[in-house]
């Protein structure tokens, strides 16, 4: 930004080497605004420019945004979508060194957050602050890129509880920062946070089993298929015998078991924490649909949008309950 003649301003650049700039029809163009609103501006097209690289999120995220309060809305979008960009970054690569490297950039990023000096990156900057506004807790951020380099390894988890694991230091921390957003620091909700986590983690495990065997991989827990007798030939190769379903029931009945231990003690949770676990929404539905098709993981049932899930969502939040 440079200074012109009688409080005129000009926007040579904004924040450069971060990807984002004033849209075409302010940029380089001279405004009779003060100082101040045009920060206001900057910061409002940065925000836009965040907003739109959420976008890849599904449906229903979206549909979760409108139960989170207002003051923390921005921040639960920008935790969410960083986690997420951390999650597909095993999608994007074809080398291992190259996943490192994008890891190491979003620790450094976080590090740098925390001392005051984000990246010239949207993601970066709301997430920055989000950290200012909320006093978010480093180490869940730390968790969640460890855990996603970790996970680089093209490999299956060897048991159920390493998939637990994965889905504590990742789902979880997502739901322990997005309490912190909401205000809430509560033991209870906290625990509550760690089981629908480790639910969450695992049916998402179950949903991407499709899109996997695509690409001649099977990322199921290993013990539990020894258990039954089933390869993961047998996966790629789509069959549907009882064995395979059997799999199948196992792993959701795990998903099943935290989603109900963290209703046990609803009753203890501050209301306030809800809208941090409606995601438990679209959990109960694909529980509820894969036991229907008899936990035939490929069923094409399965792979459609339920246009359910709105008034669903709108139940439970009328009924505050998760």
């Amino acid at each position: 930004m440079q200074r012109l003649w009688g409080g005129m301003f000009v926007i040579r650049e904004l924040w450069e080497g971060g990807g984002c700039s004033l849209s075409p029809l302010l940029a380089g163009q001279k405004l009779p605004v003060q100082p101040g609103k045009l920060v206001m501006l900057a910061r409002k097209e940065w925000s836009k420019k965040c907003a739109e690289q959420t976008k890849p999120l599904n449906n229903f995220c979206r549909l979760c945004w409108q139960s989170i309060a207002l003051p923390a809305l921005t921040a639960f979008i920008t935790a969410a979508f960083s986690s997420g960009k951390t999650a597909k970054i095993k999608d994007s690569i074809t080398q291992k060194t190259t996943g490192l490297m994008r890891m190491q950039f979003w620790r450094d990023a976080v590090e740098g957050i925390y001392c005051d000096n984000p990246p010239h990156q949207p993601i970066a900057t709301e997430l920055w602050r989000a950290v200012k506004r909320h006093n978010l807790t480093k180490m869940w951020f730390m968790k969640i890129i460890d855990e996603r380099e970790k996970n680089l390894d093209d490999r299956a988890y060897r048991n159920i509880q390493e998939l637990e694991k994965y889905a504590e230091n990742t789902q979880s921390a997502l739901l322990y920062l997005t309490l912190e957003m909401l205000g809430v620091r509560d033991v209870h909700a906290d625990h509550a946070a760690s089981h629908i986590g480790k639910a969450q983690g695992i049916v998402t495990c179950l949903r991407a089993t499709p899109y996997h065997c695509t690409r001649q991989k099977v990322f199921l827990p290993m013990d539990v298929c020894m258990l039954h007798g089933v390869s993961q030939e047998d996966f790629i190769r789509g069959k549907q015998e009882k064995n395979v379903r059997d799999v199948i029931y196992d792993i959701a009945s795990q998903a099943h078991i935290h989603l109900e231990h963290a209703r046990s003690f609803s009753k203890k949770v501050p209301v306030k924490a809800y809208p941090a676990f409606f995601c438990t929404v679209a959990l109960d539905d694909y529980l509820c649909n894969v036991r229907k098709v008899d936990f035939n993981i490929f069923h094409p049932s399965l792979q459609r949008k339920s246009t359910l899930l709105p008034l669903h969502l709108y139940i439970r939040s009328w009924k505050k309950t998760y």
